[in-house]
C-alpha cells in the first residue's frame, strides 16, 4: 500500500489474486495436456533443456530467498518478544537476532524440514493458518486503538504512487504457490482438474481477504511510516503487539519447511534424477538450511528482499511461465478465452519483471531494522502534533477559510 498508493494498491491486490488463481489452474491444465506431473517436467516437455534449467533456477531461488526472509522476520520479531520478559534487557543474549535465528533453525525449522512427505505438514499448516487469523485480529484492534496516536504522513491517501510496479512484485511474492502446486495437486485424494479448481478458488479467495485486511489495517494505522515488516512499526512496550509478534514468529517458523521442501525437490530433480537416498536427503536439507541461515545472519533488510524476489522470481513463476507453457501446448483456436487471457498475462508479466527490477535498483526501500519508531516516544508525538496544528492554523489564517475539525484532519 505504501509503495503503490492505497486505492491503487487494493485494486492491484485483486488483480494479482485473479492472475494467481488463473495461472495456478493453467499450470495443471498444461500438466494434463503434456502428461507431466511436476512443474519442471512440464517446462522441459514444452521448452526443452534451456527452459527446464531456467525454471529450475527460478524455482530454487524463490523458495530459497523466501527462507532467508522468514529467518529475517524471525530474528526481528522474537527478539522484541523476549525483551518483554521481566529481567531481559537489551544486553541479554535473548535479544541477539543472530542467536534467535540459530536457535529456531536448530530446534524447529531444520527438524521439521527433514520430513520427506509434504502431506505430514498438513496439521502444521492448519496451526499456521489459525495463528494468521489471530495476528489479523490483533492488527485490526490496533488500527482502532493505536492509529489515532500516529500522525498521518503527507499524501497518505493519494490514488497512485510511482513505485506501484514494485508493489506488484511484493504481491506476487505473497500469493505465489506455483512452485509447490504439483506437490499439493498430487497430495489430493482425487487429483482432478475440477477438485483442483475448487481448492484453488477457495485458497486464493481466502488469501485475498486476509491480504486486503492486513494491508488496509496496517496502512491505515501507519500510512507513510509503514515498514516492510509491519511488526517493526509497533512499539516495544505494546503487549498486545508483542503477543502478535510471537504468533507471527511461530507462523513464519512453521512456513519455512514448505519452502525447504521445494528447494530440495529442485536439487533432487536436477542432480539426482528425482530420488534422494536417506543420507543425501539429510545432507541436502542441512546444506540448504545452513546456507539460507548464514545469509539471513549477514543481511537483515526485509523490504528489498521481498521486492527483488517478487520481480525476479515470483513474477516469471506466476505470470510468464504458466502462460507460455499453456500457449504452446493448447490446441484451442487462437481467439479462445484461455489463449487470449494467457497472452495478456504473459505480456503483463514481462513488463512487471523488467520495470520492477529497474525501479527496485534505482529506488530501493529504506530499511530501519530494529529501530524504535519516533511516535513511540510521547514527547515526539506531542511535538509532531503541535507542529502540524500550528501549520494548519497559520494556513487557515492566510486563506481566511473556516475549516471543520473533520475536514482539517483529512487535509
Amino acid at each position: 500500500m505504501k509503495e503503490a498508493g492505497f486505492p491503487l494498491g487494493v485494486l492491484l491486490l485483486f488483480v494479482v489474486a485473479y492472475i494467481t488463481d488463473y495461472s495456478i489452474i493453467l499450470l495443471i491444465k498444461g500438466g494434463n495436456l503434456s502428461n507431466t506431473k511436476t512443474y519442471q517436467e512440464l517446462v522441459k516437455e514444452t521448452y526443452g533443456l534451456v527452459g527446464y534449467l531456467i525454471l529450475s533456477t527460478l524455482q530454487f531461488l524463490y523458495p530459497f530467498i523466501a527462507m532467508i526472509s522468514y529467518n529475517i522476520i524471525t530474528g526481528d520479531t522474537l527478539t522484541k518478544v523476549f525483551q518483554r520478559i521481566p529481567g531481559v534487557g537489551l544486553d541479554n543474549v535473548l535479544t541477539d537476532r543472530h542467536l534467535i535465528i540459530l536457535l529456531t533453525t536448530i530446534i524447529f525449522t531444520l527438524p521439521i524440514s527433514l520430513y520427506r512427505d509434504i502431506a505430514k505438514l498438513g496439521k502444521i499448516s492448519l496451526l499456521s493458518l489459525i495463528l494468521t487469523i489471530v495476528i489479523l485480529i490483533i492488527v485490526m484492534v490496533r488500527t482502532v486503538t493505536f492509529s489515532p496516536q500516529i500522525p498521518k504522513s503527507e499524501n497518505a491517501w493519494i490514488f497512485a504512487k510511482s513505485n506501484a510496479v514494485q508493489a506488484i512484485g511484493v504481491m506476487s511474492f505473497a500469493f505465489i504457490c506455483h512452485h509447490n502446486s504439483f506437490l499439493i495437486y498430487g497430495s489430493l485424494e482425487e487429483p482432478t482438474l475440477k477438485n483442483w479448481s475448487q481448492v484453488t478458488h477457495m485458497s486464493v479467495a481466502f488469501a485475498l481477504v486476509i491480504s486486503v485486511a492486513f494491508a488496509a489495517c496496517g496502512y491505515m494505522t501507519f500510512t507513510g511510516y509503514t515498514e516492510g515488516d509491519i511488526f517493526e512499526n509497533y512499539c516495544r512496550d505494546d503487549n498486545l503487539a508483542t503477543f502478535g509478534r510471537f504468533c507471527y514468529g511461530v507462523t513464519v517458523i512453521l512456513t519455512f519447511p514448505l519452502e525447504c521442501f521445494v528447494t530440495r525437490e529442485v536439487i533432487a530433480n536436477v542432480f539426482f534424477h528425482g530420488n534422494l537416498s536417506t543420507v543425501f536427503h539429510v545432507v541436502v536439507t542441512v546444506v540448504i538450511v545452513a546456507v539460507a541461515t548464514g545469509i539471513s545472519l549477514a543481511y537483515d533488510c526485509l523490504g528489498i528482499v521481498l521486492e527483488l524476489n517478487g520481480v525476479l522470481s515470483a513474477t516469471p513463476l506466476v505470470f510468464i511461465i504458466p502462460s507460455a507453457c499453456y500457449l504452446k501446448l493448447s490446441k484451442e483456436r487462437w481467439n479462445h478465452s484461455d489463449n487470449l487471457i494467457s497472452c495478456l498475462i504473459l505480456v503483463l508479466g514481462v513488463l512487471v519483471m523488467a520495470v520492477g527490477f529497474v525501479m527496485t535498483v534505482l529506488h530501493p526501500q529504506e530499511c530501519s531494522h530494529g529501530k524504535e519508531m519516533f511516535y513511540c516516544s510521547p514527547s515526539n508525538v506531542s511535538l509532531h502534533n503541535r507542529s502540524h496544528h500550528s501549520l494548519g492554523t497559520s494556513s487557515r489564517s492566510v486563506l481566511g477559510i473556516a475549516i471543520s475539525p473533520a475536514s482539517n484532519a483529512q487535509w
